[in-house]
């Protein structure tokens, strides 16, 4: 995507911003850079941590480099610690990020004057519908409603009413919304009837995490995003976001998430424990890095090696093939 295209869709974006995008752009094209990007809420359950490694893993055997970013933007549900620990778990297990941790607290005022802009430019609207009154009419259509519109073109106006202020909605345009997809379920789906208009600003004044991903996926540069398929469904209105920017999304690979015997998934919210269980039971680092390489199919069963022995044990086709044969 050009930078004329950027500029001629958003005039009234801050030219420091619009290079920042284009710098980012630039980089993607370069070289490989993936991320792991984990919410500050809790401990990383064994689930997130295998993900982290096969994120990981993939940056390393492309020669690339690997960000760590905590997505700290809801603060009401970070608890004091959780950042500290994520990195403590990450470097025991002895995977190494490039550069320094980045906060996305620290990014509001980028992610604010992108949301300016795309208002500006007439992309946006306010919405004034309650999470009740969505649930109430979506609930026959499962865990992600597409927002029916009731908002589009009324004149609610953007200030405070009855002491609460709207959510800012983006359009989406007619059209498919499509991205590179490695492992997961084909990147291809109707924009208006898959995804609808997505919030980008909820009513309680925090940026969403809509947002702040997508603008974050530009910056800085992020050419390949290797996650769980938990969040699969999500992608659409991230790639959504970056097309009003003018640009491309990066690839995408959904893995399966880990699973227990019983077919349950392994996530914070079923309290499915981190590194702390298997030190409990007096596992090593070497011997963990093994469990969740076998889990993904790309080790023997009962394999004891560290991160970087994995890493050179495989290449790029052993990793691809062993993902897709493993799960």
């Amino acid at each position: 995507m050009s930078f004329s295209g950027l500029s001629s869709l958003l005039p009234s974006l801050p030219i420091h911003v619009a290079d920042l995008i284009q710098a980012g752009l630039a980089q993607r094209e370069q070289t490989y850079r993936g991320r792991f990007a984990p919410s500050p809420t809790g401990v990383l359950h064994r689930g997130n941590l295998r993900t982290a490694l096969l994120s990981w893993l993939e940056a390393r055997l492309h020669g690339g480099e690997w960000l760590l970013r905590l997505d700290d933007l809801d603060t009401p549900r970070n608890r004091g610690g959780a950042a500290e620990a994520i990195q403590a778990d990450l470097q025991w297990l002895g995977l190494d990020w490039d550069g320094p941790v980045i906060w996305q607290s620290r990014r509001r005022g980028l992610y604010a004057t992108v949301l300016s802009a795309l208002r500006r430019a007439g992309l946006l609207y306010p919405c004034r519908c309650s999470r009740r009154l969505l649930a109430d009419i979506s609930a026959p259509h499962g865990s992600s409603p597409v927002y029916p519109g009731f908002c589009l073109g009324a004149s609610h106006g953007w200030g405070m009413v009855e002491q609460r202020l709207p959510s800012w909605r983006m359009r989406v345009p007619r059209g498919r919304l499509q991205w590179r997809e490695r492992y997961g379920r084909p990147g291809d789906v109707d924009g208006p009837e898959a995804v609808g208009d997505v919030v980008l600003r909820r009513a309680d004044g925090f940026l969403a995490y809509h947002l702040a991903t997508a603008v974050d996926e530009l910056t800085l540069g992020i050419s390949d995003v290797l996650r769980g398929d938990d969040l699969w469904s999500s992608t659409a209105a991230q790639v959504a976001v970056m097309a009003q920017l003018g640009a491309g999304p990066p690839r995408y690979g959904h893995v399966p998430l880990w699973r227990d015997a019983s077919g349950h998934r392994l996530c914070k919210r079923e309290g499915s424990d981190g590194l702390a269980g298997y030190r409990s039971r007096g596992l090593t680092a070497a011997a963990v890095i093994g469990a969740m390489a076998a889990s993904a199919g790309l080790v023997p069963q009962g394999s004891q090696l560290s991160a970087q022995d994995l890493l050179a044990e495989l290449n790029w086709r052993d990793f691809d093939c062993g993902i897709r044969a493993g799960f």
